[in-house]
């Protein structure tokens, strides 16, 4: 199968295109820039380039090639509203591309925000109070009624790996900052966390062989306690291990605290059934002990200073 990859080179994608290359798949890869091109075409994959911001360029890519899988995504805080409009545009872009076809559309979103005092399951559809992104995947699978094979695949907010400087690494940043490594209130709350590599696995199962509408689970740990994070963090960096009020968390966190105090464990249950996937890579505690979100900080450190 020859596949539209868009975020080929972002962090998930570049896990990505080496698995659907390694199971026989040809990848062509939306590239904005020489550098994401380049680091394309030394994966192996062909380059298209365009960008998200231009339906044109994504419409095209979808014609020439067997599937779509969305994964790039304008992560900009300060305008959330905008970045969905992009990314709903997006989809119903490929959309248009693809209907009538029954080939498949992949697209990423998350497990924040499903359910309340309990693991968010695949089957839970929220409507109200959630990330927009969230949103965007009912359009997604409604375009399974125009003939296009839709999955979505909701990620964990932690995808962690060796290079990864996502939440994980920004809280191992806050941690050498402050000169404590903190956790909001008793640290019980959960975050549901997945290797990328287990990612990437299950982004080519969905691709090859979820139904029509499927959505689908990208995590592995249902739900790490953040204090537990918090205490490999310490060890790790020789910190106090210490408790941050809710009301202070702001300030210490910056905009990772909304994120940090929220209990969001998320089910895989449903996605191990529907596509036989098993988690293989380290978990997420695991992975932060092996050491490696505390060589890059070192290396990031210097280049910054």
């Amino acid at each position: 199968m020859r596949v539209f990859v868009t975020g080929a080179s972002g962090w998930i994608g570049s896990g990505v295109v080496p698995e659907l290359l390694a199971a026989g798949h040809r990848v062509l890869g939306l590239a904005r820039s020489d550098n994401s091109a380049a680091a394309l075409e030394r994966a192996g994959a062909d380059v298209h380039r365009g960008s998200i911001d231009d339906p044109h360029s994504l419409h095209a890519g979808a014609l020439a090639t067997d599937g779509v899988i969305h994964l790039a995504y304008n992560h900009d805080f300060s305008d959330m509203a905008g970045a969905a409009r992009t990314d709903r545009r997006a989809i119903d872009t490929f959309g248009t591309a693809l209907a009538g076809s029954e080939r498949p559309l992949l697209i990423a979103s998350g497990t924040l925000g499903l359910a309340v005092g309990r693991p968010g399951t695949e089957d839970d559809r929220p409507t109200d109070g959630v990330h927009p992104r969230v949103a965007n995947a009912a359009a997604a699978v409604a375009l399974a009624e125009r003939g296009v094979r839709t999955v979505v695949v909701r990620f964990a907010p932690t995808v962690h790996g060796p290079g990864d400087h996502g939440f994980l690494a920004r809280i191992v940043d806050i941690a050498r900052t402050t000169g404590v490594s903190g956790y909001i209130g008793d640290g019980a709350n959960r975050w549901p966390a997945v290797h990328r590599d287990d990612a990437a696995a299950l982004v080519r199962l969905g691709l090859e062989q979820a139904p029509a509408g499927s959505v689908l689970h990208a995590v592995a740990d249902e739900g790490v306690p953040i204090r537990g994070v918090a205490e490999v963090i310490g060890r790790h960096l020789d910190l106090p291990v210490v408790s941050i009020a809710p009301e202070d968390a702001p300030g210490h966190f910056d905009w990772l605290a909304a994120f940090l105090g929220a209990d969001v464990p998320a089910s895989n249950t449903i996605t191990r059934r529907l596509t036989g996937w098993t988690p293989t890579r380290a978990g997420l505690l695991a992975d932060l002990d092996a050491g490696h979100y505390f060589r890059a900080g070192r290396e990031s450190g210097r280049l910054r200073s």
